[in-house]
């Protein structure tokens, strides 16, 4: 029999899993902090936004909800940013915050949280408030399951600090089945489309890895002799990119991805929107005589997707019904992509180079978490993604998100290497995550790609004739003091040949270490 509200919530939490809590406590969040349980696990990040990705990469590795814990309104507006990047990550986040005693409410005392669950929206499946004390442990089980429920993303649920010494109510927990199966006749009618089909592609997207669904696909592919694309923005890699059947990566706008497809006369999109652009250029979705049909989890994606046939459902039963159903193709395979040839050395080494050293020193199955958008286009040349869980980046494009990430995963997956490609001035968002990375003895290897500026917006300012912009160049960042100062092991790395021996040291340190790699400043081509 419970006596308080914190004691069924704690029995809640446990018969959830959700027994590791990320957070950065307020006065608020005291009265639910207190006598911690020695079976759960408190992850201390300095600032709610590196809190909330860590959380995100915890929940991603994880496959299952990660709990948050953040202070009134001022650490939910710090935590924003990297909220609304775990929305479009479809990460599935219990986040809670404080709120001033009930009793203060109608004066608005200070740390009130004005119209609390208004803040976090549109980025949160749900945001509520407990009617009283009693329904907290209620109110976090339906948060724990719409969380979870695909398109799984972030909810939200504020709690007045008196409610958990408030006599406590026994709470049951429940089972919910989080899975929903597709139309099993529009799948035979791909199917049937697939068989006629002279030259299939498919179209990989995040949820392809989301849902486990790595190893259907790639029989999918194998069975079909399609050609296999990454969709443009994938924030998750859903195929090997060694595989003899992958052609490389869509660009993020319209007339370049519709010429890349115009060879297809059906494509079939499994697991992303249609399209996710960044840049616009004139052109259309896909060309006329290909055909567009979309498997997704995403209602929302299904009804925005121009051109397209639409399936909603679990992409892994999906992909695997739909892998039964057609027979294993006569035609030709496409030819296997061409690879670059491997760079020349030099100082500033070019960022070609660092990558296709990467190559060589990192493990097969390492855990890549990426943010470094001025390098992206060398990465994807040179670094290849072989199994499923290895590839994160953030979906929106959101900054701060890949040094927490990582740390968030490394907590996760101790198993795994986890590397971390993030530019000098990304790195700086959510810096705070060294602090944790060093407290929690989680041994990533952080590679800062310094080349001084916010590369990618220069070279987005030539695409866009922007001309001269202020605020593009960041001189004198000394990124090994501030790493050193958090804890880590850091060197800073300028000449090629001392990049290999730099990363064997920091693969072997067993601790977290950040190596800061001075790259060419010359400013990559958008498209």
């Amino acid at each position: 029999m419970v006596t308080t509200v914190r004691e069924s919530t704690f029995e809640l939490l446990r018969a959830l899993g959700l027994t590791t809590v990320f957070g950065n406590p307020g006065s608020t969040e005291l009265p639910f902090l207190k006598d911690f349980p020695d079976d759960f696990r408190y992850v201390l990040g300095l600032q709610e936004a590196a809190v909330v990705a860590m959380a995100d990469g915890y929940a991603q590795a994880t496959g299952r909800a990660a709990l948050v814990n953040l202070h009134t309104a001022i650490g939910v507006g710090n935590a924003m940013g990297n909220v609304g990047t775990a929305y479009h990550n479809k990460s599935p986040l219990v986040l809670t915050a404080g709120q001033q005693v009930r009793a203060m409410l109608p004066l608005e005392p200070f740390l009130f949280a004005r119209s609390a669950t208004e803040l976090p929206k549109p980025y949160v499946k749900w945001s509520y408030t407990p009617a009283r004390p009693q329904e907290v442990p209620a109110a976090l089980s339906r948060a724990y399951h719409l969380a979870m429920q695909r398109p799984r993303g972030p909810v939200f649920v504020s709690i007045p600090m008196d409610d958990w010494d408030a006599p406590g109510e026994d709470y049951i927990p429940r089972e919910v089945s989080h899975r929903t199966a597709p139309d099993p006749c529009a799948l035979q009618r791909v199917a049937d489309r697939l068989a006629q089909s002279e030259r299939p592609a498919l179209v990989v997207g995040a949820d392809v890895d989301r849902h486990g669904a790595w190893e259907p696909t790639v029989a999918l592919a194998e069975r079909l002799h399609a050609a296999v694309w990454v969709a443009p923005n994938a924030e998750r890699l859903g195929f090997p990119t060694d595989h003899r059947l992958f052609q490389g990566y869509l660009p993020s706008a319209h007339g370049p991805l519709a010429d890349r497809l115009a060879a297809y006369d059906v494509i079939v999109v499994l697991g992303a929107p249609i399209f996710s652009y960044f840049a616009y250029v004139p052109g259309p979705v896909v060309h006329p005589g290909s055909e567009l049909i979309q498997l997704t989890d995403d209602p929302d994606e299904a009804a925005r997707a121009p051109r397209a046939t639409s399936i909603v459902g679990d992409l892994a039963l999906a992909v695997q019904q739909l892998g039964a159903l057609v027979a294993p193709a006569q035609r030709e395979a496409p030819p296997r992509r061409p690879r670059p040839a491997p760079p020349a050395a030099g100082a500033p080494m070019s960022a070609a180079y660092v990558m296709h050293t990467l190559a060589q020193a990192l493990p097969d199955d390492v855990v890549l978490v990426e943010e470094s958008p001025s390098t992206r286009t060398a990465m994807q040349q040179y670094l290849d993604v072989r199994y499923s869980d290895s590839f994160y980046v953030a979906a929106n494009g959101g900054l701060g998100f890949a040094m927490p990430a990582a740390v968030g995963i490394q907590l996760a997956r101790p198993d795994r290497r986890i590397v971390c490609l993030v530019g000098d001035g990304s790195s700086l968002y959510s810096v705070q995550a060294l602090w944790t990375a060093a407290q929690q003895d989680a041994p990533v290897v952080f590679v800062v790609l310094h080349n001084g500026q916010y590369a990618i917006l220069k070279s987005f300012g030539a695409f866009a004739g922007a001309g001269a912009v202020p605020g593009l160049d960041l001189p004198g960042l000394d990124l090994v003091s501030i790493a050193r100062g958090f804890g880590c092991a850091a060197e800073r790395v300028e000449q090629p040949e001392a990049l290999a021996p730099a990363l064997d040291r920091a693969l072997a340190a067993g601790r977290p270490v950040v190596l800061d790699v001075v790259v060419d400043p010359n400013v990559p081509r958008l498209l």
